[in-house]
């Protein structure tokens, strides 16, 4: 039995950072993901996807985020349990749970912070004949490594974050890049639709709104797309075809948890702590919902935040905890050069 003060469900950005978060509290974390290694849809689907909304990073690749948060969190040890689904939980009298994988490994814990982010995820395929026929043949649902596409010509169908911010990315990779949107407006940030008619002008990207894919063609792999413009049905040859059109999420053994479900999402109360309808459970980023919910990672680091600060006075009642910023406290494992400088620092302003 695997015993630990917080378990926490998903290894993505949020639960990472959750463990950094505990360990400021003096409270062991253990993790649990169905993925063979820890990161989330950051590792496993766009590790060299640049993001930008990350505080103090004008722009940082998904990959080297978890890199970074798996360093940050080290100096805590913190367990993990990998390529394993979390399935039954049961919950004690004394308030503990007892939480039971796929594969019959019991974790025990005082707290339980379900960060799956989307649960199980798929990607949402166009209704395009034949279209299986050429998935991993020319057709690709995912960019986990852009040198894929060095000097093919791609095609980018989608109107979002991710079909958006790919198109620029690989306009300096691909030898040419095509965006198609069966709209004429974008669902992506607005500096990102700016960017991609920007490129356009440059002529480093062919943009076609209103169109739509509606054919595929080649014989052991793509070779063409047909796409309908306004009726007029146009054959573009192609070496790869990348529909980003979102992931369809499922929670899978977690909603039959008796958690209070909305929208395939766990609601939570946001103006508390992110606790769900059962006491001692939580839900952090993406996989929660509560009024005004905003899907980004910054705001999982803040519900990780407050999450451990509850679960803190749900485990120690009547301990008073004083919260410290790290740049006065320092963090116990960082060497003494280090607190040594905050010290002077608080001199120097005091």
């Amino acid at each position: 039995m695997i015993t630990t003060d917080i378990l926490i469900i998903g290894a993505g950005p949020t639960g990472l950072f959750a463990v950094f978060e505990a360990g400021l509290l003096k409270m062991k974390c253990h993790l649990i993901d169905a993925l063979p290694q820890p990161g989330g849809q950051l590792t496993e689907l766009y590790p060299k996807k640049p993001i930008f909304d990350i505080p103090g990073y004008p722009e940082v690749l998904a990959g080297d985020l978890v890199t970074n948060l798996m360093e940050q969190i080290k100096q805590f040890e913190p367990g993990f349990t990998l390529g394993e689904t979390a399935e039954t939980i049961d919950k004690k009298e004394d308030g503990t749970f007892i939480v039971t994988t796929n594969k019959g490994t019991k974790h025990q814990a005082k707290a339980i912070a379900i960060a799956g982010g989307l649960g199980t995820f798929l990607p949402r395929k166009p209704l395009i004949e034949n279209i299986e026929s050429f998935e991993e043949k020319g057709v690709e649902y995912f960019v986990k490594d852009p040198e894929q596409f060095r000097d093919k010509k791609i095609l980018i169908a989608g109107g979002g974050d991710s079909a958006l911010d790919w198109s620029i990315f690989l306009a300096d990779v691909a030898a040419s890049v095509t965006l198609v949107h069966r709209r004429n407006e974008f669902r992506g940030a607005l500096d990102s639709v700016e960017k991609v008619q920007e490129l356009k002008t440059q002529g480093k990207i062919n943009l076609m709104t209103p169109a739509e894919v509606v054919g595929v063609h080649g014989e052991d792999y793509l070779t063409a797309v047909d796409i309908d413009k306004e009726g007029e049905v146009i054959t573009l040859e192609v070496d790869n075809f990348i529909p980003l059109f979102g992931l369809t999420p499922k929670l899978g053994p977690i909603a039959d948890w008796g958690l209070e479900i909305e929208k395939n999402a766990i609601k939570v109360n946001n103006a508390l702590d992110y606790q769900t309808n059962i006491e001692g459970i939580y839900a952090i980023g993406d996989v929660n919902t509560y009024p005004g919910k905003l899907k980004l990672i910054l705001c999982g680091f803040h519900e990780a935040t407050l999450m451990c600060q509850s679960v803190y006075n749900r485990i120690n009642p009547g301990k008073r905890y004083v919260l410290k910023y790290t740049t006065v406290s320092g963090i116990d494992g960082f060497d003494g050069t280090r607190k040594q400088a905050e010290k002077a620092v608080v001199k120097a302003i005091q």
